[in-house]
């Protein structure tokens, strides 16, 4: 018994030698790779913030007194409004990077440790593809909608506050996803629009607006002083204090167009800023009925023939 112990205790240090690189090696490496996916994922995490903070600051053409940046007036005239748009986009774009980094990085590092058990990596990879691929075909739309979202918000081709036309849907923008954007239309109905189903988006708010005014004058009116009384009113009204900053360019007349049954249509347009021609339109369209009043320019009424017969049937 005492040579069957001895040679029990000295076949011990021939197997911890035999096996020192299972009970050191594997875990020195593991705890290697677990250190390393760390490190990287927190360097990718400093490097995500950093390009999240210089989306967060504000462009010089933002700063500049008479700038034509993108966006809505209303956020060009609030530094508060631009700045929760602008911190909105950030949040979202770097919450989305960040995660995708953790599992990549998380992944990786799996396999690796995997790898060092001296598990096969072929055949799990595969089932997992497979699975990739069955869900992938199942969440088609999810994935979608989670893609178009990222890139409205990476193009910024609408923000909260804008007024868009996304077809059906027409109206301010009060939220925008990664899935979903909603829209309260003039009726005040929310729209829920899936961002994969979005095909196209005309906004009102970026950069600048345009407010056209059809008008119809008699055709006994002399055009030129149509013209001349049309481009008064404009200039007169771009000269009032309270549409300062407002109408970005003295309105121009268009000319002729069309010539309606009832009297000639003249074309009056003027540049104004983002979701001001409404509102520019309207005055607009009082100031001109009044100055061809003052003109003594008639608005033609609509014109109609009436026959009438006499007692033998003959018209008259």
């Amino acid at each position: 018994m005492n040579s069957e112990a001895v040679e029990q205790a000295a076949a011990v240090p021939g197997w911890f030698q035999d096996n020192l690189d299972l009970l050191v090696g594997v875990p020195l490496r593991i705890l290697l790779i677990v250190l390393g996916a760390l490190i990287v994922r927190a360097v990718a995490r400093r490097a995500i913030s950093r390009a999240v903070e210089r989306l967060l600051q504000p462009s010089e053409r933002e700063n500049a007194p008479n700038r034509s940046a993108r966006g809505p007036a209303v956020l060009q005239r609030d530094a508060s409004r631009a700045s929760e748009r602008r911190q909105q986009r950030a949040r979202t774009i770097g919450s989305v990077l960040s995660s995708f980094t953790t599992i990549v990085i998380v992944g990786t590092a799996l396999a690796m440790i995997l790898d060092q058990f001296g598990i096969a990596l072929g055949p799990l990879l595969a089932s997992a593809g497979v699975v990739g691929l069955a869900i992938g075909f199942g969440a088609q739309s999810l994935v979608a909608d989670y893609l178009a979202g990222m890139l409205i918000m990476i193009e910024d081709q609408y923000g909260v506050g804008d007024v868009v036309d996304l077809g059906e849907a027409v109206g301010t923008v009060e939220s925008v996803g990664l899935r979903l954007t909603q829209v309260r239309d003039i009726n005040g109905g929310l729209w829920h629009i899936r961002n994969g189903e979005i095909q196209r988006v005309r906004n009102d708010s970026q950069d600048w607006a345009r407010a056209v005014l059809d008008v119809s004058v008699s055709y006994e009116s002399n055009l030129e002083t149509v013209y001349d009384t049309l481009e008064k009113t404009g200039r007169e009204m771009r000269q009032d204090p309270q549409f300062e900053g407002i109408l970005l360019e003295d309105p121009s007349i268009w000319g002729v167009q069309s010539l309606d049954a009832d009297g000639v249509v003249v074309r009056l347009a003027v540049k104004t800023a983002p979701l001001e021609q409404w509102a520019v339109t309207r005055e607009l369209r009082r100031r001109v009925k009044e100055s061809l009043d003052a003109a003594g320019i008639d608005i033609p009424f609509p014109q109609r023939t009436v026959w009438m017969r006499t007692g033998d049937g003959t018209p008259a």
